[in-house]
């Protein structure tokens, strides 16, 4: 074990509140140790935010941790148990290959779990090995960079270790551990283990711990139990709108991926889209569109249902009396969502106040874009820059038209073109982790141990809204081929 003079100068301040619930809710579990710990990766930045000094945490000591090799002083080793509809399917779920190490307090008093991703087997694990690969740990430290710095709640990556062991999936992988930081790991899953399995009391334990811990506003609220299915919601439309804003696709939204923090989590089978299409789909399990780019405001819908449903027996004592208060407050889900969505999309489009026409003049251009195949974030970006020459719809007349429109709609408002153009510019981002460009980094790091590439990528990514000529190259898109893009579950 790490000793406890390595902890306080490394910064690590740990506490353990998830560990204080029920025991029904997780299993006392230790990471696996590897056989041959090497860092790869260390988000400096994020290090440095969360209280821990850079220099320490490259010493052999905070490597082994990263690893789970040792166990920092303070923490209290764990696997959380969940449940969750799998492609609508309800399954016993639970921490299959992570273990909560604990809770880290930072110098302003805020707490973030700190999970071990790939440290070996649990009670939970259902056949897997409980290890994971580079390749996949890798994929979550950039795209969860790139969420972070485009302003979308996420999770996100502090370190990454190889272990010198090999993992066997399609073929043989090098393995690596990712040291996973987060608001917490409470997902609607949490709950509909709770509500399945458990006692009231423990459902109401772990309510009141969600308040507590993400909603504190609330605790004296006398519907404190509505107030969260409503807060919830709050979040969980405004992220989903942020996602829609800027092309991104979850590809795998079960009620397990849904976290009550209303933080973006896990990184499986997501990507970014190019040509823009509501029924764009990259995961290679999602045969049938489920979670498609479009239907992820639906979804987000359906999941908080089941969100709901956990929660009857706190919403009141007669069962059809607590139906209908959940239902009542689920109605306005998707108002409350279209509102969010509305308002960035004015943003992106440099609009500052509202007109009934607004909806229509987004649905005009989205509509084109689909239909001519134009790309989102690249379209976008030429609008933000004034430069519809270098959009694909440049010249078609119903395109031309919508341009006028929207010129004219930007001059009715009270602002100026300037205020309009830097509202775009921080609403629009210049680049996105395209899908061509992490392969590319990917490939580089794992089959010829080459992370400048993937460096290089995070780099451009920390500032998408800056419009710097560095991102020309970044803004390109892929060569044109007949293989359609593919993303697999595996972090």
């Amino acid at each position: 074990m790490i000793n406890q003079n390595t902890s306080i100068e490394t910064g690590w301040n740990f506490d353990n509140s998830y560990a204080r619930l029920p025991r029904f809710f997780f299993n006392r579990q230790n990471p696996i140790p590897v056989k041959s710990p090497a860092l790869v990766v260390l988000n400096e930045q994020l290090a440095a935010s969360l209280g821990l000094d850079v220099q320490s945490l490259k010493n052999e000591e905070n490597i082994n941790m990263f690893a789970g090799n040792q166990i920092p002083e303070g923490a209290a080793p764990l696997a959380q148990a969940y449940a969750g509809h799998q492609f609508g399917h309800f399954n016993m779920l639970g921490d299959g290959r992570a273990v909560l190490l604990g809770e880290q307090i930072d110098p302003n008093g805020d707490r973030f779990d700190i999970q071990l991703k790939g440290s070996g087997r649990t009670p939970f694990s259902r056949g897997g090995d409980g290890r994971a690969a580079l390749g996949p740990m890798l994929r979550e430290y950039i795209i969860s960079e790139a969420m972070h710095a485009l302003g979308v709640p996420t999770t996100r990556s502090l370190a990454i270790v190889t272990t010198g062991e090999t993992i066997i999936r399609e073929t043989m992988l090098p393995g690596a551990i990712l040291t996973r930081v987060a608001a917490s790991h409470v997902r609607v899953g949490t709950f509909q283990y709770a509500a399945a399995w458990g006692k009231d009391e423990e459902l109401k334990a772990m309510a009141d711990y969600t308040i507590k811990r993400h909603y504190p506003d609330i605790e004296i609220d006398d519907d404190r139990y509505l107030t969260l299915l409503r807060e919830v919601m709050k979040r969980q439309a405004a992220l989903i709108a942020k996602w829609m804003q800027i092309g991104f696709i979850h590809g795998v939204m079960n009620t397990d991926n849904m976290a009550i923090s209303g933080e973006t989590i896990d990184y499986g089978p997501c990507a970014f889209m190019d040509t823009y299409d509501p029924a764009t789909v990259f995961s290679s399990i999602d045969r049938e569109g489920r979670y498609a780019y479009g239907n992820q405001p639906m979804i987000g819908g359906w999941n908080l249902a089941r969100f709901a449903e956990t929660l009857l027996p706190l919403l009141h004592d007669d069962e059809e009396k607590a139906v209908e208060i959940a239902q009542e407050e689920l109605s306005g889900y998707m108002e409350m969502y279209q509102s969010y969505w509305l308002s960035g999309m004015r943003e992106k489009l440099g609009i500052m106040n509202e007109e009934q026409e607004d909806q229509a003049l987004i649905d005009d251009l989205l509509h084109m874009m689909q239909k001519h195949r134009a790309d989102f974030t690249n379209t976008f970006r030429a609008l933000t820059l004034d430069r519809p020459e270098v959009i694909d719809m440049k010249g078609i007349k119903a395109f031309d038209d919508w341009y006028a429109k929207w010129k004219a709609r930007l001059d009715r408002q009270e602002g100026t073109q300037e205020s309009a153009q830097q509202l775009m510019r921080s609403s629009n981002p210049s680049v996105i982790p395209r899908n061509h460009r992490v392969e590319e980094a990917l490939k580089a790091a794992v089959e010829q141990n080459d992370f400048s590439v993937m460096e290089k990528l995070v780099d451009v990514l920390s500032k998408p809204f800056a419009h710097s000529p560095e991102h020309e190259e970044y803004c390109k898109l892929p060569d044109a081929t007949n293989i359609p893009y593919r993303t697999f579950c595996g972090t």
